[in-house]
């Protein structure tokens, strides 16, 4: 019998969560190192998966298959394919990151506050939600996922209302009022998201009898099942919906800018970077695979949302006073151009979205944390309290401009090549939806360069003269993201390699082809 390596790779930072939580109240610093210790460990088993894994193999690897609840046909079946492994790569990339960023996060606020912030809790619940999405990542049983789908809305809830951003210019009472409106708002809408899913899955049941991913999928291609037009089509809303929900896509993406707003700057992040990806991911594995017939039907009204979400949360983001809810519509312009690639239906498109999803998780990660080194140092979230920062803090500064510029897509950086990818295989299959979505990019240029312009530039405010520079702990956390934008961005082959063949066969599930050219090529 093999070694479990999918398993232990997401039950690691559950008994990290465990181990961590049991920690006591008077040894936060040993909580915090257990924490990370924790999510290295992590990292290495993923590393591990990602070398074990052979793109040119089959489709799902490294799986495992238990009988879980036989008398319902639900299984513990694990399987990853390319997507998947760049996504739990990513994911166990981030979460030292944050651990490092939010150090001081978690720890108790000034004498005579009301509010207490256990420590423990804070590292905890984020090693809770690592485990969770990296089973996401790996089910292959729709049941299963849908468990840890809707499990992870629990940690983050506590996470956005219980350890908010402290810097609040109304004041704490008004803050723990705008975390917990933030939390319920997130909550709820997830959970709407959720409940509707939960009766496609059971219909799906209905339908096909079991839970299983691989089987359905295959009975599908082969004819053994045959769903009714309307039938498909319902089941299909009933994931998408959810989806789109987690993605975030218009208009069910207004709990983000409140999350993001009202979490600290690792919190942030640990939702766009990481939670959020499982809608998009989501999309690929099971809307594509067991409804191919009405993901094609959906796909013009999909492209029109998503669309939408691009030019809409890039004229939001511009018009921004505070630094987090930018970077929140910015990345729902994102979102937008991730989906877009999925249901462009070409093999460009789709393989531009899967390289958005890691190039997204490691520009916003970068942007966010120096943003919230920035504001920590300030206590305020405003732009107009900042001016001048490039001259006091230059390092802050530079690193601030990289992820600025790596999120509107400057060619050399990372997202450049994803964004262009995803342009490219749009505009060959839908010429006016690309040539509309280019408008983002130039939105995104406004944005990102005012967003640098008005807090690093300019005459120096008295507020920031002081200012520190970037300390060991915070240069240990931006330098390696800043390093990979940099790398990724001139040779992204690596991720491509491996995501190239599940795109190949996801295009085969819904029999579609690249459009060939009009003309052809000078021999």
């Amino acid at each position: 019998m093999s070694f479990p390596l999918l398993t232990a790779t997401a039950v690691l930072p559950a008994v990290g969560a465990i181990a961590t939580a049991a920690v006591p109240a008077a040894r936060r610093t040993a909580a915090k190192w257990l924490a990370l210790l924790f999510s290295l460990a992590t990292l290495v088993l993923a590393i591990t998966v990602l070398v074990r894994f052979d793109p040119g193999g089959e489709r799902y690897q490294l799986t495992e298959s238990h009988a879980w609840i036989a008398d319902f046909g639900v299984r513990y079946e694990l399987g990853v394919d390319g997507i998947a492994v760049a996504l739990i790569a990513l994911t166990a990339l981030l979460i030292p990151f944050i651990i490092l960023a939010g150090w001081h996060d978690a720890d108790p606020l000034e004498t005579g506050s009301t509010r207490w912030r256990p420590t423990q809790g804070f590292f905890a619940l984020i090693l809770a939600v690592e485990a969770m999405v990296i089973l996401s990542f790996e089910a292959t049983d729709v049941f299963l996922f849908y468990i840890f789908f809707e499990a992870m809305l629990i940690p983050m809830y506590f996470l956005i209302g219980g350890f908010g951003d402290r810097a609040h210019e109304h004041g704490e009472k008004t803050a723990a009022t705008q975390r917990s409106y933030a939390a319920v708002k997130f909550l709820l809408y997830n959970l709407v998201g959720g409940l509707i899913m939960l009766a496609a899955v059971i219909g799906l049941y209905v339908v096909a009898g079991n839970f299983s991913l691989q089987e359905i999928a295959a009975a599908r291609a082969n004819g053994s099942l045959d769903m009714a037009t309307n039938t498909e089509r319902w089941l299909f809303l009933g994931f998408f919906f959810a989806f789109a929900v987690k993605a975030p896509l218009w208009p069910l993406h207004t709990w983000l800018p409140n999350a993001m707003q009202e979490s600290t700057a690792p919190v942030a992040v640990l939702i766009t970077a990481v939670v959020d990806k499982v809608g998009t991911f989501a999309m690929l594995r099971f809307c594509l695979q067991l409804f191919p017939e009405a993901s094609k039907w959906a796909t013009p009204a999909i492209l029109v949302l998503a669309l939408i979400s691009i030019i809409y949360g890039a004229l939001l983001a511009v018009g921004q006073r505070d630094i987090k809810r930018l970077i929140a519509y910015a990345s729902i312009s994102h979102f937008g151009f991730i989906i877009m690639g999925i249901f462009a239906m070409t093999s460009q498109g789709q393989s531009g979205a899967t390289l958005y999803m890691v190039n997204h998780g490691i520009s916003t990660a970068a942007l966010m944390l120096v943003a919230g080194f920035l504001i920590s140092r300030r206590g305020s979230r405003l732009i107009a309290d900042y001016g001048g920062v490039q001259k006091v803090a230059p390092v802050l500064a530079g690193t601030f401009l990289i992820g600025s510029l790596a999120t509107l897509s400057l060619p050399g950086l990372a997202p450049f090549v994803s964004e262009f990818l995803v342009l490219v295989g749009t505009f060959t299959r839908y010429p006016v939806i690309g040539i509309i979505a280019t408008f983002g990019i130039v939105l995104a240029a406004l944005y990102t360069l005012v967003l640098y312009q008005r807090t690093m530039t300019g005459p120096v405010k008295p507020e920031v003269s002081a200012m520190p520079d970037l300390r060991v702990r915070e240069l240990v956390v931006v330098a390696p993201l800043v390093a990979l934008l940099i790398f990724l961005g001139v040779y992204p082959k690596p991720v491509t390699d491996i995501v190239n063949p599940a795109v190949k066969q996801t295009m085969s599930d819904v029999q579609k082809k690249d459009p060939q050219p009009e003309v052809e090529a000078a021999k």
